[in-house]
């Protein structure tokens, strides 16, 4: 579903920490950075994705997101619709022990388009 100029998908993925994580004991989150490591790792890798850039507002936040539902963002350019499912796939597929990754995060992709580049900025 590339827009009409055939451009490829601007995609917002939206990734949200959620109680499970922090009700792990102190040490086991590595297990869940590990899973996600990997899962970004597959998002980087994945053919028809682009990462453009993230930003983990970790550093100005501690402890779960309860007023704002993401903790980090990924901006990419995704070449169809089917394919950002797929990433957001990657939440039930990565494991984390017995668990899905999806166990202690979420994500929600926000898709569409760049905005025109100022004049100014070109």
């Amino acid at each position: 579903m590339p827009d009409s100029t055939g451009a490829p998908l601007r995609v917002l993925f939206c990734v949200g920490v959620n109680q499970n994580f922090f009700d792990l004991p102190t040490g086991q989150g590595t297990t869940v950075w590990d899973g996600f490591t990997s899962m970004l790792t597959q998002l980087y890798d994945m053919p028809g994705v682009t990462v453009l850039g993230t930003v983990d507002d970790d550093r100005h936040m501690v402890g779960p997101s309860d007023s704002w539902p993401w903790t980090c963002y990924v901006l990419a350019d995704v070449v169809d619709q089917p394919t950002v499912a797929a990433a957001c796939d990657l939440f039930r597929t990565v494991q984390v022990g017995e668990h899905g990754l999806w166990r202690y995060m979420k994500i929600e992709a926000r898709i569409g388009r760049p905005l025109p580049e100022p004049e100014a900025a070109r």
